[in-house]
């Protein structure tokens, strides 16, 4: 099985000329390892090299001295977000096929990434997350005048989807999508919301009607810090009802639809109830506890994902802002996230971060798991 570093080497080089001073690979390994170890931009880059410039020339040629800041930044401008992510995806096909069933799309906006200047909006990213692993799958960025929905497709076609469930909010409940997902082995189980009223209001009645009954049903009940939740989750499979034959433009069907399901959350705390209620469509047959493990499952990009960047990486503080630099810091937090979790020992991501940069034992072995 190809090492990660041996993936990073088969990049391609947007550099010409003099700009080429610094190898490639010995740029991305140092940001990638800088970024395990606790470190946040370009000039923390820099500063790392230099800081531990002993340990970088164990596995590292640097023929040319170690690279500034300047370098780092220029690169990450330059280089082909779909290039860098493509390396990504061969270190993840590597880690082997074996995969969780739950894949999790769901996007997220770096709030600093904006340039007013250049009036460039802030980089909106989806991700693909196997909460099961806690690994990401891969990403892309939101192009400027695109949408999230068209993104979602871009990533959806070049992740193996064989046999895995695919999780999304109600953005992406759209026919074409849940096509796609179909077309590529998987099978999708889309959040349905008001973006699609008529079909909402023919589930909604038909729950709500005392003559049907949901093919099953599952309680689960969560207690933690005086909050108590009960949901109650139930999948019905008789849905030939919702898409009738003839083609009706308010209610544009769902391909291979097998389960309709809701989960209806009660909450008490602090002497106060609160109750919600959310729809999904699927074109898996689910039962009850396969549907409620799944709900569950998408929960983890926030839990597993969004929050590890926010707090663990600082993502929301990031001020790259110029050409791809924003989206390929963003594929390198993500790749410095795998190889975190999957690097041992298993203690928690924060931990390994922190070891990381502070013990160059520790940062050898995790540095030595990816070679």
């Amino acid at each position: 099985m190809p090492s990660l570093i041996t993936i990073l080497r088969q990049a391609p080089d947007p550099r010409t000329g003099n700009a080429r001073r610094h190898e490639l690979l010995d740029l991305l390994v140092i940001a990638l390892t800088a970024s395990i170890c606790g470190c946040e931009s370009c000039v923390d880059f820099a500063d790392f090299a230099e800081d531990r410039e002993e340990l970088f020339r164990e596995f590292l040629s640097l023929p040319n001295g170690l690279p500034s800041h300047d370098t780092f930044s220029r690169l990450f401008r330059l280089i082909d977000p779909a290039a860098l992510s493509a390396c990504f995806s061969q270190f993840l096909d590597d880690l082997g096929a074996d995969g969780p069933g739950v894949i999790a799309i769901d996007g997220k906006t770096l709030r600093r990434s904006f340039d007013r200047a250049a009036g460039k909006s802030a980089l909106h990213v989806v991700s693909a997350f196997a909460g099961e692993a806690g690994l990401v799958l891969g990403q892309t960025a939101v192009p400027e005048g695109g949408n999230e929905i068209t993104a979602a497709r871009a990533l959806l076609a070049i992740i193996d989807l064989k046999g895995m469930l695919v999780t999304a909010d109600a953005i992406h409940c759209q026919g074409e999508t849940a096509r796609l997902v179909l077309e590529r082995g998987g099978d999708y189980l889309f959040a349905l919301k008001k973006n699609r009223p008529a079909t909402l209001a023919d589930v909604e009645t038909w729950f709500a009607d005392p003559a049907t009954a949901p093919a099953e049903t599952l309680q689960t009940t969560d207690a933690d810090h005086g909050r108590l939740e009960i949901r109650r989750h139930e999948v019905v499979h008789d849905v030939d009802w919702l898409f009738p034959g003839k083609r009706d433009p308010d209610r544009p069907a769902m391909p291979a639809l097998a389960t309709i399901a809701r989960v209806v959350a009660t909450v008490e705390r602090d002497g106060k109830t609160s109750i919600s209620t959310r729809y999904y469509l699927s074109s898996a047959r689910l039962s009850a506890a396969a549907f409620a493990k799944a709900v569950r499952g998408h929960w983890a990009i926030e839990n597993g994902l969004h929050w590890v960047l926010d707090t663990t990486f600082r993502e929301d503080e990031a001020r790259a802002r110029k050409d791809h630099g924003p989206e390929n810091l963003a594929i390198i937090r993500k790749l410095a996230l795998n190889v975190l979790k999957t690097a041992r020992p298993t203690i928690s991501i924060r931990r390994k971060r922190k070891r990381s940069g502070w013990s160059d034992a520790f940062a050898r072995s995790v540095i030595g798991q990816m070679r």
